[in-house]
């Protein structure tokens, strides 16, 4: 097939691309590299089925072209982390809803056969129920999260009234090698491996009994790829590690010292995917487990060389705006 995947030069769009090649399809990767970087994608760039092209989804005409002939979109690009959206929620709403109204009609136009959008599980917000289903409540409790839904309803809307082949996936806390290592405090993978590269203790957000459905980024990309060979449609589907598991376990497996810091408001002490829904329709199981993820983690763990230690008051400065706003 030839596939276009936005956001192709991100942490998950870079390791969908490097699969997508694998199995022997076209890439065109779009990316205007704000967040995503060329040395995500070094590896594999050689590739001659591989074209990139730095252009930015919120300009419409400058990606429109780019779709003609492509069977199957990835549409991966937007703005992720918490402060960051609750300080610049204009900025957040232009890339991951009009961007994402672009990237579907530039699919439309083109007569795609098949699109598939990152959506995300923090749309549930603190849910009520787990394992957390796809029927549960959307409860947005931050500007990223909200303009990440926005963009699924855009997606399956398009299905409903266009007939536009599409899919959004649910993501639940990816991590892997490529996670993002500078820019805005977040990720607590990234967080923690600065930390155990300078020797530095473990800030740890509560008492770290709080649980993430940690979801390795091979499998998330599998899942994409399932969906596109399938025929389903207008459907959303939660992308989960079939389990959940507490930052102090995640902590023990790092090894190293602990200093805590205040619990912040809006985020659930945990997050669970209801897999039923994927593993019936796509067939599709993830195979990576936590600990061999974390291993894997641990051996790419010069790459956060560079990347910004965080301690507790530096963390502090940077969550200021989210317990200003959240912790009402």
């Amino acid at each position: 097939m030839k596939t276009l995947v936005t956001g192709g030069c991100g942490f998950i769009g870079s390791h969908l691309a490097e699969m997508l090649l694998a199995l022997g399809h076209e890439v065109i990767i779009l990316d205007n590299l704000a967040c995503g970087r060329m040395e995500n994608i070094k590896s594999f760039e050689a590739n001659p089925n591989l074209m990139f092209h730095q252009v930015d989804i919120c300009d419409r005409s400058s990606i429109q072209y780019h779709f003609h002939g492509v069977d199957w979109v990835f549409h991966l690009a937007g703005l992720a982390d918490i402060v960051p959206s609750i300080e610049q929620p204009d900025r957040y709403f232009e890339v991951n809803v009009n961007g994402t109204l672009n990237v579907l009609q530039c699919a439309r136009e083109a007569g795609i056969k098949r699109l598939l959008y990152a959506a995300s599980s923090s749309s549930y917000g603190i849910p009520e129920q787990y394992p957390t289903p796809e029927s549960s409540p959307i409860d947005a409790q931050y500007p990223y999260a909200l303009t990440k839904y926005m963009g699924e309803e855009l997606v399956l809307h398009w299905a409903k009234i266009y007939g536009l082949p599409t899919v959004a996936l649910r993501l639940f806390n990816v991590y892997g090698p490529r996670s993002r290592t500078t820019g805005a405090y977040g990720a607590v993978f990234g967080v923690f491996l600065a930390q155990k590269l300078r020797g530095k203790p473990f800030t740890v957000v509560g008492d770290g009994t709080q649980s993430r459905d940690f979801t390795y980024v091979t499998d998330v990309s599998a899942a994409f790829i399932s969906a596109a060979e399938s025929d389903i449609r207008g459907e959303a589907l939660n992308v989960g590690s079939g389990d959940h598991y507490s930052v102090n376990r995640l902590v023990e497996l790092l090894g190293g010292p602990i200093v805590y810091i205040p619990k912040r408001p809006g985020e659930p002490d945990c997050t669970f995917a209801d897999t039923t829904k994927i593993k019936s329709m796509l067939d599709w199981q993830p195979k990576i487990s936590f600990e061999t993820g974390v291993g894997n983690m641990l051996k790419s763990i010069q790459n956060w060389q560079d990347a910004p230690v965080w301690d507790a008051n530096t963390i502090g400065e940077a969550t200021s705006t989210w317990f200003k706003y959240l912790g009402k």
